[in-house]
């Protein structure tokens, strides 16, 4: 195992479905070395303060469980079911676990959500772990969680599936909040 997983091991023990934590950890523990060390936007102008850096991308994909698990206490929100959260939380744990591809691009590849979710899917020791539809569940969250930036930026062609079910949305916006300038999200509280 990685070293680099103590940095999600608050957000590992939310998720209460032991199957679910162990895929979620195992799938991380195997994601490409650069995740853990780039920033969440390759230009910097996407994404806020916290996110940049060495290790932006990580403080990114913590912001983005923080927000979900903040809402998870707003019943207004949402009333999502302890394994539909614990879904959730394994799903932005992993979505932009091959952001720059499956070997390092100096950029964000576009079609990132289905790279990730298509080694996901291909990795067997892994995806054993759970169900098929609690694996379909998590794949599916992280394909769309681009929401409507889901087209390419040379040819505009959709690339992406927008989200439709409410877990999807959910998922995009938290992803959505995590990655808007006007918030830094503060990490010691």
């Amino acid at each position: 195992m990685k070293e680099e997983l103590k940095f999600f091991k608050d957000e590992l023990l939310k998720i209460q479905d032991e199957n679910i934590r162990r895929f979620a950890t195992e799938s991380l523990d195997s994601l490409p070395d650069y995740f853990w060390h780039v920033p969440a936007s390759s230009t910097g102008k996407y994404h806020p303060n916290y996110a940049l850096g060495d290790g932006g991308l990580i403080r990114h994909t913590k912001g983005a469980v923080k927000i979900a698990l903040e809402l998870f206490n707003n019943h207004t929100v949402q009333d999502f079911t302890q394994q539909e959260k614990d879904i959730i939380i394994c799903a932005l744990l992993l979505h932009d676990g091959c952001k720059s591809g499956l070997n390092y691009s100096k950029h964000t590849i576009t079609e990132h959500p289905l790279v990730v979710a298509d080694y996901i899917l291909n990795n067997e020791n892994i995806n054993k772990l759970i169900t098929k539809d609690v694996l379909n569940q998590i794949v599916s969250l992280i394909r769309c969680h681009m929401g409507e930036w889901n087209t390419d930026y040379k040819t505009k062609k959709e690339v992406l599936p927008k989200p439709k079910s409410k877990m999807e949305k959910f998922v995009h916006m938290c992803d959505y909040l995590a990655s808007r300038k006007c918030i830094e999200i503060n990490f010691e509280v």
